[in-house]
């Protein structure tokens, strides 16, 4: 069939395979291009199949000669309706981890859930043994808890009060006011309980439970704290409060691994364009902005160049691992330079549906945008017959439907 991208406000219903496989192949080729990493050698990726946790599997097995295994949730393709991404890019992972000779499995499900945890702990027994590092990226807006059956749902709203600061709509170039009103006690808790760190811990004390952890073992979760510009609706807001929690489970997790010289951390990685980020008002015209200023600076990253230089000059350098003040990684520092934030703010202001062509990369974003789901991937022919029903090669236990 030919593919065409069909979107739907952040989303886009539509997934070109050729495309996903074609930016895996250029991430692994990154990568490869890069010095070789004394790093993990036995690796669970937890939300593996886009963005940071994609970056970080194929870091560790192109950069460090790992084993993996990925979780996520995906949905398979139908004849004639494609897969989500993640899915190809799974797909397109695991074929050339497996022609490079690496071990790759995955398991397609409910990262949350009891069953998932399961069934990854029997994969890793069976042939693994033990894992040197755990990644937590998941970006989910929905939660069952598996011990109280309760299903969370997240928000994105300020606390204390209603927020209104500019945004634009990507797709039109259109720069507005947005309102948002604030979040009650209840939204609160409920982001918290889907985007904190209790699924992180619940994972961590499953995998030691049956010993499957190795001395020396780190796991690493990813967070964002961003500028003044984006606080109210994002680190000062619901999300922000998930995330104080995500950080703080890092010093508990911890705590829980002294007996094994293992260490929980939390990474602060750049604003990136991701379909989790596309959702939050004020970060798509914030980004734009960035990444003017970040390309115009030569320190423009996206996301498996943030991982890599996380795992080459932070996580793997034989040294002591280094942390801000809060005990967290920051590989944002280049995003928070204070020449940088200067800039965002001046141009911030200016910020218009005339001016923003000028002043951002909204270009830029957009490629990225239609880039995650395989489209406007350079090198693809996109008017080409292509075959939507690819399967995933390591692939364990599907979940079929939705």
């Amino acid at each position: 069939m030919i593919i065409e991208p069909r979107v739907r406000g952040f989303i886009c219903l539509t997934a070109h395979p050729k495309g996903c496989e074609q930016n895996v192949i250029n991430q692994i080729n990154y990568i490869k291009s890069q010095s070789a990493i004394n790093g993990p050698k036995k690796v669970l990726v937890i939300g593996a199949s886009t963005g940071f946790g994609l970056a970080s599997r194929i870091t560790s097995a192109f950069g460090s000669d790992a084993a993996t295994i990925g979780v996520y949730f995906e949905k398979p393709p139908q004849e004639g309706k494609t897969a989500s991404p993640g899915w190809y890019n799974t797909a397109a992972f695991e074929t050339e981890a497996n022609k490079a000779g690496l071990y790759a499995k995955s398991i397609n499900g409910d990262a949350f859930s009891n069953e998932v945890k399961q069934q990854t702990i029997d994969l890793i027994k069976a042939d693994l043994g033990q894992i040197d590092l755990v990644i937590y990226s998941l970006a989910s807006p929905i939660r069952t808890n598996p011990k109280t059956g309760i299903t969370h749902r997240s928000v994105l709203k300020p606390i204390g009060g209603s927020f209104s600061n500019k945004t634009v709509d990507f797709h039109t170039g259109v720069v507005s006011t947005v309102s948002i009103e604030p979040a009650n006690e209840e939204e609160i808790q409920n982001t918290i309980a889907v985007m904190g760190g209790e699924d992180w811990e619940m994972w961590i004390d499953a995998l030691k439970a049956e010993n499957l952890l190795a001395d020396g073992f780190t796991t690493v979760a990813y967070s964002y704290i961003g500028p003044a510009v984006t606080e109210a609706v994002y680190r000062k807001g619901t999300i922000g409060m998930a995330k104080d929690h995500l950080e703080a489970t890092a010093f508990t997790i911890t705590d829980k691994l002294a007996d094994l010289n293992g260490k929980a951390y939390v990474s602060v990685n750049k604003a990136l364009v991701t379909q989790a980020s596309s959702a939050i008002p004020v970060i798509p015209l914030y980004i734009s902005i960035l990444y003017k200023i970040m390309k115009e600076e030569g320190i423009h990253e996206g996301c498996i160049e943030q991982i890599q230089r996380l795992f080459q000059n932070r996580l793997y350098t034989g040294d002591a691992v280094p942390l801000d003040e809060k005990g967290r990684i920051r590989i944002d520092d280049w995003e928070m330079r204070e020449d940088v934030q200067a800039q965002v703010a001046k141009l911030w202001a200016e910020a218009t549906t005339e001016e923003l062509p000028s002043i951002g990369d909204l270009a830029g974003y957009k490629t990225d945008f239609f880039n995650l789901f395989g489209f406007q991937v350079a090198g693809v022919d996109y008017t080409a017959d292509v075959n939507e029903m690819v399967k995933v090669p390591g692939l364990v236990e599907a979940r079929n439907g939705e």
